[in-house]
């Protein structure tokens, strides 16, 4: 056997790039400015090799991860025979290999004794980057131009020279220059330790050895995909969910409609009898759909393939244009995001009758995207941009977690403390809401609710969530999550607002937005009476919610399971249901049913 064909030396070489890759996303989170990123972790690295194809990935966000493959297509289809040590490419565009003006990508190409062997790739989500709104991410613009400064690849240096004029249109486009301009250095340190650190490995493999484990890597992640696929079942499955509207059109619901096709070792995702794009906001790129696929299916894939190119090329991804899958010239796109999550619950729906043992239920609906901006008294621009998520649906042999960022996000919440030190906000609530999570054997994670409290003379918010109209769905007799809510000062005129809203606010304001629960799994009749009384007990259901819901009855004195009388109840719902019996459940012993839940 050949060093080039050692299969250990390819492991320790897929580890080291993966590394680098991680290395590049501490930078990231060490050096930025804005809390969008340091706190919200908003961004991510990859290494390409030099052909522009993603080779290993940083543990960062699989919506900007699966996008990459476009961003680094433009830049090859625009500046392949144009590279040169010292040049780094700047883009936003969503028409040319981005996603939304805010994901400014930063990719620079790696050399070695002139020769060009891999790229080092980042992208982070800026505060703002101009537009009609603070925060560059409204759900009520109608058109790309309202929506800030739309950078079409290019070089932001050029032989290690900056250009300057490039800096200078970005710096009078943008509320907060400073800010940009830091994170935009952050990114360029991450491309920098990227580089340092490539140079090292090709130093001990050389450059010939690099660029073939480079191939090798993705050759080896599509080989592993392809053999993963083939122990699934053959066949086709579809699925349809609903966005409520896309706050411009209230109450007008957009249909999101996906089938997969599976045989042997490839995969077909079609969106074909998904909605046509819309007026607002929400139009998701084709990058971030097929982001959103390669998201459903890795989560029912082995854990140890490497993510990276290799896995894509095994699943086609089809979105016709001109859908709020694929908008086309000139949908507006801030708030894609929405759309991007809800395509990965939409995934979730159609995998679960492909593997019923092995697929959650839908969750919260992805991040809330809240953002806050205006002016101090001295004309001085802030700007807050917070995005939020926190329940999973059930799964089919657990229940949804509590407080976990969206599978498709990965994202970290802003610590208060900064917030308030930073911004003119103070956080007054961030807790977990009784009753809302979906009723099942396993029950979806319980949401939370946050409330800002105003404390500038003015300003302007700006709210994208959903999953108001069309709750998130339960599975297999699982029950839908509870509705998602906004409200302005809720303890004293408690006003109901819409799910996308963009209005002005007042000192001492408080926006109130709660969470929707996500959907349950099995039939709520079967869940374990001990786990009913240990939600109670932790203020994440009511007594009478467990009752009605599960047929639980709860002594809350004692804190202990009535079995007795639960038996009854439970064969009383089951009754009312047209049903013999009460579905089979768990056995326990009665005192174990009796006992306080720890």
């Amino acid at each position: 056997m050949t060093e080039m064909h050692d299969p250990i030396a390819l492991e320790l070489f897929k580890n080291a790039i993966f590394s680098i890759a991680d290395e590049m996303a501490l930078t990231v989170f060490r050096t930025t400015y804005s809390g969008v990123l340091k706190d919200n972790m908003d961004y991510s690295t990859g290494f390409a090799d030099a052909d522009g194809k993603l080779a290993a990935q940083g543990l960062t966000l699989p919506g900007h991860l699966g996008s990459v493959p476009t961003a680094m297509e433009s830049i090859m289809r625009h500046f392949d025979g144009d590279m040169v040590p010292g040049d780094v490419f700047i883009m936003n565009d969503p028409f040319d290999g981005g996603m939304h003006l805010p994901d400014i990508f930063v990719i620079k190409p790696l050399f070695h004794e002139g020769e060009r062997l891999a790229f080092a790739c980042t992208v982070c989500h800026h505060i703002d980057v101009g537009g009609r709104v603070a925060g560059s991410n409204a759900s009520d613009s109608t058109e790309i131009y309202a929506e800030g400064l739309r950078i079409a690849p290019m070089k932001l240096y050029e032989a290690g020279k900056i250009n300057k004029t490039i800096m200078t249109f970005i710096e009078k486009n943008v509320r907060l220059p400073v800010q940009l301009f830091g994170d935009l250095r952050a990114q360029l340190a991450a491309c920098h330790i990227g580089e340092k650190q490539f140079a090292e490995i090709v130093a001990k493999y050389g450059p010939q050895q690099t660029k073939f484990y480079l191939k090798e890597v993705i050759d080896y992640a599509e080989r592993l995909t392809r053999a993963a696929l083939a122990e699934l079942p053959d066949g086709e499955w579809s699925f349809e969910d609903w966005i409520d509207d896309d706050g411009v059109d209230y109450g007008k619901p957009i249909r999101l409609f996906v089938t997969i096709t599976k045989k042997d070792g490839h995969m077909v995702v079609d969106w074909t009898g998904t909605n046509e794009q819309v007026k607002g906001a929400i139009n998701n790129t084709l990058s971030f759909t097929k982001a959103a696929s390669y998201t459903g299916i890795r989560s029912v894939l082995p854990p140890g393939i490497p993510n990276n190119e290799g896995v894509f090329r095994a699943i086609e991804v089809i979105c016709p244009p001109g859908t709020v899958g694929n908008g086309v010239l000139p949908a507006a796109c801030a708030a894609r995001g929405l759309t991007g999550f809800r395509m990965v619950d939409c995934m979730f729906g159609a995998l679960a009758m492909m593997l019923p043992d092995r697929v959650k239920a839908a969750g919260d609906g992805g991040n809330t995207g809240i953002s806050i901006g205006g002016y101090d008294a001295n004309r001085k621009p802030f700007v807050y941009v917070d995005f939020t998520c926190g329940a999973w649906g059930a799964r089919p042999f657990a229940d949804g977690p509590d407080g976990n960022s969206h599978m498709f996000a990965n994202m970290a919440s802003h610590s208060i403390e900064v917030t308030e030190a930073e911004q003119p906000i103070q956080l007054l609530a961030y807790e977990f809401v009784a009753d809302k999570a979906g009723a099942g054997k396993y029950r979806g994670g319980v949401p939370f609710l946050r409330d800002y409290k105003f404390l500038e003379a003015e300003g302007m918010l700006q709210v994208r969530s959903d999953r108001r109209d069309h709750r998130p769905f339960g599975l297999y007799g699982g029950s839908p999550g509870g509705r998602s809510e906004n409200y302005l000062n809720p303890d004293t005129e408690n006003r109901l607002l819409p799910s996308k809203l963009t209005m002005t606010v007042k000192r001492g304001d408080i926006f109130r937005h709660v969470l929707a629960g996500a959907g349950g799994w099995g039939d709520p009749l079967e869940r374990d009476p001990v786990a009913v009384l240990r939600d109670v007990r932790n203020e994440l259901l009511s007594q009478a919610k467990a009752l009605a819901d599960y047929g639980v009855v709860i002594d809350t004195k004692a804190w202990t399971v009535d079995a007795a009388a639960t038996t009854r109840h439970r064969v009383e719902i089951a009754k009312s249901r047209g049903w013999a019996t009460v579905p089979k459940v768990q056995r326990h012993d009665p005192v174990l049913l009796a006992r306080a839940a720890e």
